[in-house]
């Protein structure tokens, strides 16, 4: 697989100061712009799209801006293939692919682009994933302005009119998402074709594809992974999911740990 990738935000678990709540802090990375990454933060915060991580809180300074979300046992991509060992099963990556399409249809139809996803914004949970790092491509730079090579930002999942500067669009949403499913389905953003799983290759090349205008609405993205499905039955819910043992297994761990994690002495 694929080693250390590009992450758009830092992600710290933490716990109030008299123990009685646990949450996700996130923070920019070291060179990227505080502001643009705060103003995103804002705008997550007032969504409420089913499939993204939620944002509860926003704080901080200029200069050291940060978010908070409620803690629930999560994986990014790369730590559930790594706790996998390997790439996930087709049955998942049709799971989870079906699922980030319908996100992505629900918000691209209210407008909403997300703008940041990669195999690190992915965050898996029991109940399905979710696309955290809301609005990552928009708080790179502004467009007009080269984005490759930008702190933060997975080339292979930026679109090519992004990477040179142009708007961050449904397209380039769309764009991601076929870089997603590679990585899922074979450890890399860039596979090789053969490397892929004969039934998906012809989905993810159209999504992958350079000109925006010959990628696949998000919607025939779930139709493809998910025939038949019923709309709204593939986002995070209340109902646990089918994950491989080993994920499960880890997510069960992360949370054992966060449970027991203990207090500074002066606040115990």
């Amino acid at each position: 697989m694929n080693g250390v990738r590009a992450v758009p935000e830092r992600r710290y678990v933490a716990r109030s100061a008299d123990g009685a709540r646990t949450v996700v802090v996130s923070l920019p990375v070291p060179g990227a712009d505080p502001g643009r990454w705060a103003a995103e933060a804002q705008w997550a915060g007032r969504l409420a799209q089913p499939g993204f991580w939620p944002v509860a809180q926003v704080g901080g300074t200029a200069a050291f801006p940060w978010h908070a979300s409620p803690y629930r046992p999560v994986l990014p991509l790369p730590s559930a293939l790594a706790a996998h060992g390997g790439p996930l099963p087709e049955e998942a990556v049709r799971a989870l692919g079906a699922a980030l399409a319908e996100a992505l249809a629900s918000a691209h139809v209210l407008g909403v682009v997300h703008g940041g996803i990669a195999p690190a914004s992915v965050l898996l949970t029991a109940y399905g994933p979710l696309l955290g790092c809301f609005g990552a491509a928009r708080a790179a730079a502004p467009d007009g302005t080269p984005r490759a090579g930008l702190p933060g930002l997975d080339a292979a999942c930026l679109a090519p009119e992004q990477a040179g500067g142009g708007p961050v669009g449904p397209a380039g949403d769309v764009h991601a998402l076929g870089a997603v499913l590679a990585y899922a389905a074979t450890g890399h953003t860039v596979p090789e074709r053969e490397e892929i799983p004969a039934t998906l290759r012809s989905l993810i090349a159209s999504c992958l594809s350079r000109e925006a205008a010959a990628r696949p609405e998000p919607a025939r993205v779930l139709a493809e992974l998910a025939p038949g499905a019923a709309w709204g039955a593939q986002a995070a819910g209340t109902e646990p999911v089918s994950l491989p043992g080993r994920v499960v297994a880890a997510l069960s761990e992360q949370a054992a740990g966060a449970l027991a994690m203990e207090l500074p002495a002066e606040v115990r």
